[in-house]
């Protein structure tokens, strides 16, 4: 069993019950983290008080991560809080809604900036925040998905996003490796989650996993939250820069 008592961890991305961050918190939180959940704005504050607070030692923070000033912030409230961090997880991704509708050759170049700055420059800019706290070595992940390197329809512009992103999870690992700090991803298969809602025909791509990955089936959550406590734990100590896949196997197939 992972023991992760006396480990602080810090995750970004909350939205709701459905969300990955959730799954990922929970199964940190069963095998002992203490928690810093973060939230983007009011709107979404009391979905994440309350699913914090069904977890043993949690906390709620708010943080968009669009704006630098409240990244400066938050890192000194969980300096001051917590007084190192061990475990950062990334789970924050968005582009605008016609940049998915539209076909991908009218993406727009603030469109194609947003997606970038948000589904990817943020794994840098919190990176860089945790990385004093992690004064212990560390472990930091983030989620990506298979659209990185194959055409999904509806994917769009997110698929150039999280191609930067695996990018990110790379030249992060050279650059904190030396400080023991560890980068990478997890690509998980599609679940239905509120940003899964703005992808057309997201159905079809749920249909297409149970009829040709290996298992015939989907993955849930928490069977990313179980890949995310590994990534957490010392079990995975040699492993840097690399993207696992959670997604029963579909990555693996051609026909």
């Amino acid at each position: 069993m992972i023991d992760l008592n006396g480990k602080v961890a810090v995750v970004f991305g909350l939205a709701n019950k459905r969300s990955i961050a959730w799954g990922i918190a929970q199964k940190l939180s069963e095998a002992g983290a203490t928690l810093a959940i973060c939230y983007q704005n009011e709107r979404l504050k009391r979905d994440a008080d309350e699913l914090a607070g069904s977890l043993a030692s949690a906390k709620t923070f708010q943080c968009d991560l669009s704006v630098d000033a409240e990244i400066e912030t938050l890192f000194a409230t969980l300096k001051e809080t917590y007084g190192k961090l061990n475990i950062l997880v990334h789970a924050v991704a968005f582009a605008p809604a016609d940049e998915i509708k539209n076909d991908f050759i009218f993406t727009s170049r603030e469109g194609f900036r947003i997606a970038h700055d948000v589904s990817s420059y943020t794994l840098i800019a919190v990176s860089r925040g945790a990385m004093p706290l992690m004064t212990e070595g560390g472990s930091i992940m983030t989620l990506t998905y298979y659209g990185s390197t194959k055409v999904f329809p509806n994917y769009n512009v997110m698929g150039l996003a999280k191609a930067s992103l695996e990018a990110c999870v790379r030249y992060l690992a050279a650059s904190l490796g030396s400080k023991n700090i560890r980068v990478n991803a997890i690509s998980a298969g599609p679940i239905k989650t509120l940003a899964a809602r703005g992808i057309g025909d997201f159905t079809k791509i749920l249909d297409a996993v149970t009829e040709r990955a290996p298992l015939h089936r989907n993955i849930d959550q928490l069977e990313v939250g179980n890949a995310a406590l590994f990534l957490a734990s010392d079990l995975s100590s040699g492993i840097t820069g690399e993207i696992t896949y959670v997604d029963a196997g579909y990555n693996i197939t051609g026909l």
